[in-house]
Order: C-alpha cells, then sequence, then structure tokens
C-alpha cells in the first residue's frame, strides 16, 4: 500500500490560520511544494522512499526521488510548473532503494508514472519489452515503457498521415496500456508537453480533489483536504484526465459524470482517512491487504503457488521438522498455520514463543525449517531465536511485513506479507495476512513434497481467493458489533474459546480486548472450559466462540452451552446457514472452509475495538505497549 499525490495548477494559497512559509517566501504554494505537502500527509501509507515529477511548459519533465522518509526528499525548485506527481512507497517490489523509488520514467525520460498496487504480469510484459533500458526491480517500471511504445507508434502513425509531427494522446496511451495490466493498481502519468494528469484505477483507491483553480488526485483525500473538501471517488475501471480548469473520467473507453461529494470530517482526523483510529481504518483495509497478500501467487487450476522462494533440492523431501517461533499476534497467526503445515505438508510442527525458543537435543538440524514470524522484522525476541537456529545449524525462514528488514538479512530465504503499513499498535490487518502466507505456504510445501495432491490445493486455493470478499462482508455488519459491545462493554470478565483452528483466533481475540480495553480477556482451547475457567463464570462473564468450519463447531458448542447454563451471556461466529439458536448473538461467517476462522476474528477485532471506544480508551496509543519490540 502506497501513498499518491497528483496536482494540476499554478499553485494554492496556505489553508486559513496558517502562518507564512519562510521557505517558499509567502502564503501561496509553489506546485512542488503542494505535492510534497500532499505526501506528509499521505506518509503512513508508506515510508521507504518518495519522489516527484514535476512538468514545467518551458523546464520539460524534472524528477527527483530517494529512499528514505518523506521529509529526506528535496523537491527540485520548478519555477513554470503547474502540474505534477508525487509517490510515498511501501515496498512489494524490490528493496526500497532509490532506484526503486518511484516516479519511474521511460527511456527518454518524456513519461513519468506512480503507481499502487501489484501489476501482476511484469514480467511478462518486461520479456516484451526486451529492447527498453530497466533500471529498477519494481513491478511498476513496465508501465511507462509502455506508454512509451504507445505513444512512439501515435507519434509514427500521427507523422505519416499529417505530414509533419503531431502530440501523441497521453489518455489513449494509458486506456490501451490499461487493457494489458493484470492485478490490481491506481496509476497517475505525466508526460513532457502535456498539461494533463492521467490516472486509471483498478482494486486500488484514487480519489479526485476538485477546487476552484486547482484540481488534485490521490489514494487518499488525507493528501489534499486541506485545500478542498469537494471530491469525487473513482471506480474500478475508471480513467481520467485531469487538466486545468477540467476533470473528464471514462469507463471502457466512454465519457461519464461521477458524483461530487463534500468531505464533512475534519482536517485533523484526514491521517487517518476520516475514521477515528488507525486501528479501525486498519480493520477496514483488510480486503485490500489480503488482495495485495494473494496477488499473482496463486494458480487455483494447477493447484499451486508462486511466494517466489526456494529451498535446496531435495531439502522439503528430507524435511522432518518445522519449528515456528514468534511473538503475540504473530504467534497466534504461527499457531494457526501450525496445523495447516501438518495437515498439507505432513511435516511434524511445533510453535515456540521466540522469547522461549532454543533448539534442542534429538534434532537434526539440516532436516529442520525454522520459520520466523515477525510483523516488523525487527522483533528482538524472535531475531534470538532466528541467530540461535542459525548457529545451530537449521535452515531459517521469515515470514514478515517489511522489506530490508533485519530479519531479512539473517534468514536463508523470506516470503513477505504484503500488507502495507500498519500503525495502530494492536496489530489487525497484518495478522490476516500471515496467515494467508502461511497457509500458501503450507500449501508450497505439500505440493513440493508430493503430500497433498493437486484437487486438494485447488480446494484450499479457492477458500484462499474467497479471503478478501468474505472479510469485507463481515466488516459491512459492523453496526450490529457495535450494538453488541455497547450491551456487554461493563462486564466483569470476557472468555473467548474454541477449538482446532478456532482456538489461535480465541487467543488472538482475547490478546486484542485486553490490549486496548484493559478488560480482563482470556482465551482458550473450548474443552478446557470444564477443567478450571468454569469456576470464574457468571452472568457477567460473555462467552464469545469460534463456531465455524474448521473449528469443530459442534464440539464447541457444547462447552458454551456448559458456560450459559451457570448464566453467561454467548455470542458466536458462525458458518452462514448453520443453526445455533441458544445463542444471545451469532455473527455470521461466509463460506470459505478452512479459512473461515481468519474471517471469524474479524468480527473479534472490531468487538474489541468498540469495546475499547465506548470506554474511551486511547486504541491506538494502548499504555505500556510498542509496536515494535525491539529489547529483549
Amino acid at each position: 500500500m502506497c501513498g499518491i499525490i497528483g496536482y494540476v495548477g499554478a499553485g494554492v494559497t496556505r489553508g486559513a490560520g496558517e502562518d507564512a512559509d519562510e521557505e517558499t517566501g509567502g502564503d501561496r504554494l509553489a506546485v512542488g511544494d503542494v505535492i510534497h505537502q500532499g505526501l506528509r500527509n499521505l506518509e503512513y501509507r508508506g515510508y521507504d522512499s518518495a519522489g516527484v515529477a514535476l512538468v514545467g511548459e518551458t523546464s520539460g519533465l524534472t524528477v527527483a526521488k530517494r529512499s528514505g522518509e518523506v521529509d529526506g526528499l528535496t523537491v527540485p525548485e520548478v519555477p513554470d510548473a503547474a502540474h505534477g506527481i508525487g509517490h510515498t512507497r511501501w515496498s512489494t517490489h524490490g528493496p526500497p532503494t532509490d532506484a526503486n523509488a518511484h516516479p519511474h520514467t521511460d527511456c527518454v525520460g518524456d513519461v513519468a508514472v506512480v503507481h499502487n498496487g501489484i501489476v501482476e504480469n511484469h514480467e511478462t510484459l518486461k520479456a516484451e519489452l526486451s529492447d527498453h533500458a530497466f533500471t529498477s526491480d519494481t513491478d511498476t517500471e513496465v508501465i511507462p515503457h509502455l506508454l512509451e511504445e504507445e505513444l512512439s507508434g501515435e507519434t509514427e502513425a500521427s507523422a505519416a498521415d499529417d505530414g509533419g509531427d503531431a502530440e501523441s494522446d497521453l489518455l489513449a496511451a494509458v486506456q490501451r496500456v490499461e487493457d494489458r495490466l493484470e492485478g490490481s493498481y491506481a496509476i497517475c502519468a505525466v508526460r513532457e508537453g502535456d498539461d494533463r494528469i492521467v490516472v486509471a484505477r483498478r482494486g486500488s483507491p484514487l480519489v479526485l480533489g476538485r477546487g476552484e483553480d486547482a484540481s488534485f488526485v490521490a489514494s487518499d483525500v488525507t493528501a489534499f483536504l486541506e485545500h478542498t473538501r469537494d471530491v469525487t471517488y473513482l471506480e474500478d475501471g475508471d480513467v481520467a484526465a485531469i487538466a486545468p480548469g477540467s476533470v473528464d473520467i471514462f469507463a471502457d473507453g466512454e465519457p461519464v459524470e461521477r458524483e461530487i461529494e463534500t468531505v464533512t470530517w475534519e482536517a485533523n482526523a484526514a491521517e487517518k482517512g476520516g475514521y477515528d483510529h488507525y486501528m479501525r481504518k486498519e480493520i477496514h483495509e483488510q480486503p485490500e491487504a489480503l488482495r495485495q497478500t494473494l496477488a499473482g501467487r496463486l494458480d487455483v487450476d494447477a493447484g499451486d503457488v508462486d511466494l517466489d522462494v526456494s529451498f535446496p533440492p531435495g531439502f522439503l523431501a528430507d524435511l522432518e521438522e518445522i519449528r515456528i517461533v514468534a511473538c503475540g499476534t504473530s504467534y497466534y497467526a504461527g499457531r494457526y498455520a501450525a496445523r495447516l503445515f501438518e495437515e498439507y505438508a505432513g511435516v511434524r510442527t511445533t510453535v515456540e514463543i521466540a522469547s522461549e525458543y532454543e533448539f534442542g537435543a534429538g534434532r537434526t538440524p539440516d532436516r529442520t525449517l525454522v520459520v520466523a514470524v515477525t510483523q516488523s522484522g525487527e522483533t528482538a525476541d524472535t531475531l534470538g531465536a532466528v541467530r540461535r537456529a542459525n548457529a545451530a545449524g537449521a535452515r531459517t525462514f521469515a515470514v514478515t511485513n517489511t522489506l530490508g528488514s533485519t530479519v531479512t538479512r539473517e534468514v536463508d530465504g523470506t516470503a513477505f506479507i504484503r500488507a502495507g503499513p500498519e500503525i495502530g499498535v494492536a496489530a489487525t490487518k497484518t495478522f490476516a495476512s500471515q496467515v494467508a502466507t502461511l497457509a500458501m505456504l503450507s500449501v508450497a510445501v505439500g505440493r513440493d513434497r508430493g503430500a497433498l495432491a493437486a484437487a486438494d490445493a485447488r480446494t484450499v486455493l479457492e477458500d484462499l481467493r474467497g479471503l478478501p470478499g468474505a472479510v469485507q462482508q463481515v466488516l459491512d455488519e459492523e453496526a450490529a458489533v457495535r450494538e453488541a459491545a455497547r450491551e456487554y462493554r461493563d462486564s466483569e470478565a470476557f472468555f473467548f474459546v474454541g477449538r482446532a483452528l478456532g482456538v489461535p483466533v480465541a487467543l488472538e481475540g482475547a490478546l486484542k480486548l485486553k490490549e486496548i480495553s484493559y478488560d480482563h480477556a482470556e482465551g482458550f482451547a473450548a474443552g478446557e472450559l470444564k477443567h478450571g475457567p468454569l469456576a470464574l463464570v457468571t452472568p457477567d462473564t460473555p462467552v464469545l466462540a469460534v463456531l465455524t468450519e474448521g473449528g469443530r463447531a459442534r464440539e464447541t458448542m457444547n462447552n458454551v452451552t456448559e458456560a450459559q447454563t451457570r448464566g453467561a451471556p454467548a455470542l458466536g461466529c458462525v458458518t452462514a446457514g448453520s443453526e445455533f439458536d441458544t445463542l444471545d448473538v451469532a455473527f455470521e461467517v461466509p463460506d470459505v472452509g478452512v479459512v473461515e476462522p481468519l474471517v471469524a476474528n474479524v468480527y473479534l477485532q472490531l468487538f474489541a475495538y468498540h469495546v475499547a471506544n465506548e470506554k474511551g480508551r486511547p486504541i491506538d496509543k494502548p499504555r505500556n505497549l510498542a509496536k515494535s519490540v525491539t529489547v529483549e
């Protein structure tokens, strides 16, 4: 997930009440400064690198970019610039380097492009562009070179028809290139000699800002809210041309009208995209995060997965044990995955809290795979476990969200979850993406070992492919979760239960609630209720249960009934169409097979969020906790 900003105009007046900036020399901001400020507003979407492309009437196209934070970017002075684009990156293809920063240009430097999303067929397209010079590792760079091909062909055709040079059409070129791209994307393109920004959207958001004498485009209204509150949200498949004083939108090549809406929330909430908290925003970003996690990796028809990882010949065939090491939410993601590895890969799999990990006796290092799961790639306890595994001679592997992080340099292989930046301390979208990535890895290992038939693999991959849509269906039911949270917010304690794949989800649900509400919450295997915890059950201790496919719903419900007979209210996440009539509250989970408990977890995230919000807790910054634990 990256941040995009584009601006067309002669500069804007600084917002009311702000002082003149010595850097700009007055109250009017130049085009480069408008874009730079927009990037600062969007930095929560990506902070690996940043760049701008400015187009001047006589100075032409000027590009500046670099790795690192937005404030480290020096925006060049281009006095005659009347439009430009900018980008702040969260790396998915290629490490965070100067060369991989956006914008990307064509061979001659006439066209510049910024892009959010993933071009799934970029390798095929790059092979077709073998006569072009590529300078980065990104999927994005194929786009300006494709535009170069289209524009070059148009110019030659025009010259042949008219007997001379003619300006070729950037809009038409983007429309043709867009038809060749597979995946999800939001694209902004500019060209020397053209006074427009041309944009296209499919799967990744783009919003237009409509000012009196200026127009904007961005991945979030965050970027320009201080300048205009009038916006138009582009729809999937839309292509638009933004020029001074005009915005033209096309769908399937035909002009269309899109509604202009007025944003009503305050500017100081803009960086959260209108949400009160990053955590709720990130809960709602899960469908997009999961699409990015899965994009280009599933071949459902063949029953195969491509995670762009490799192991030495024969290693997986001889594998005796997988040991997953992690902390907190990542540990629960590992517990979910352990069951999948045992079932699909046919390998004994254990999960250990990283701070407690030792390689241990009785294990064969060259037949053991140690998988470290860490969102940041910098968790001290997990890095310590990796180092102990390396010292013992085991092969190590990381599942992480962060390119260039320490863990990627210390393991033998890495799979990136590609969830985008997560600001809230309480992990939400990264948990979903970790489980999805580990599930894909379990299928890949099982297929390589011959332990998983293609037909069975296809079923699992079909379930994974349905994840983003299923999560969106749950998010659409948020009002019901909010109502339940209000009813039970003052309870003495909360118990979360499940079986099989429901156990790690119950544990994670309890962790979320205690992290942000400060209420006592406990998660455990449902069968353990009668081995002690029933002594704590009262009418003031709600039980939240995972009652879905993959969670042994009937057996779990028997345990829930034991709690209900002691007076406890029962809330359950149930597979759509299931009948659990005795529940006090039932939340329906779409039918997506083995990943249903993961979808149920979204209900538990929303419940935790709304309980904490009703109590007025500082949700994004819970007391005593940090986003990344970098000390042991």
